[in-house]
C-alpha cells in the first residue's frame, strides 16, 4: 500500500499532518501553494492529467500543490514546478496568502489556505511536463482567460475560476 500524502491541515483550531486525500473528503481547511509563470503577459496553463484523483482534464494555473508537513512553501513551489513541469531555475515572488473553499467533485473540498507565487519566465523556458501530471500546457492572456472562463467555465478547475474572479490582482499584479 502506498504511504499516505501528508499535509498541514487545521483540526480543532491545530495544526497537524493528515493524509491529503483525507482531507479534500473532509473538508479540512489545509494549507496549499500556487504558482502562476508568466512570459510576456501570458500565464502558463496546464491542464491535468486524466488520472488525477480529482478535476482531471480541466486546465489550472501553472501549478497548485500541497507543501509536505514542515515544508517551506516557497522550497514546496519549487519542487513542485520542476515535479510537474520540468521547470527550474525561476525565481518565484511570494503575492500573498488567500484562502478559499471549492467543491472539486467526487464528495471532496477543496479549503485552502494558499501562498501564491508569481515567476516571470525567459523565453527560452525548458517546459518538460510530466505525463502522470500534465497531459497539455498552454499559454494565454489574463484577458483572454477570463474572457474564456465566462463563456464557459466548465473546462477550468474551481479554483482557477476563483483566483480569477477575485485574486488576480493580488496574484498577477502589474508583473
Amino acid at each position: 500500500m502506498k504511504n499516505p500524502i501528508l499535509i498541514p491541515a487545521w483540526i480543532d483550531g491545530t495544526l497537524q499532518p493528515v493524509d491529503k486525500l483525507d482531507a479534500h473528503l473532509r473538508g479540512l481547511r489545509h494549507k496549499a501553494v500556487s504558482i502562476f509563470v508568466m512570459n510576456q503577459g501570458r500565464i502558463l496553463l496546464q491542464q491535468r492529467a486524466a488520472d488525477k484523483y480529482h478535476t482531471p482534464n480541466l486546465w489550472a494555473n501553472t501549478c497548485c500543490t500541497h507543501p509536505n508537513w514542515d515544508e517551506d512553501p516557497a522550497l514546496c513551489a519549487e519542487r513542485r514546478l520542476d515535479e510537474e513541469l520540468g521547470i527550474s531555475g525561476l525565481k518565484c515572488t511570494h503575492r500573498g496568502q488567500l484562502e478559499y473553499r471549492a467543491d472539486v467533485g467526487g464528495g471532496m473540498i477543496e479549503h485552502e489556505v494558499v501562498d501564491a507565487y508569481l515567476a516571470i519566465a525567459p523565453d527560452d523556458l525548458r517546459i518538460a511536463p510530466n505525463p502522470t501530471e500534465v497531459q497539455a500546457i498552454r499559454w494565454v492572456t489574463p484577458t483572454t482567460l477570463t474572457r474564456e472562463i465566462a463563456k464557459d467555465p466548465t473546462p477550468f478547475t474551481p479554483w482557477l475560476r476563483i483566483y480569477m474572479a477575485e485574486h488576480a490582482n493580488t496574484i498577477l499584479g502589474s508583473n
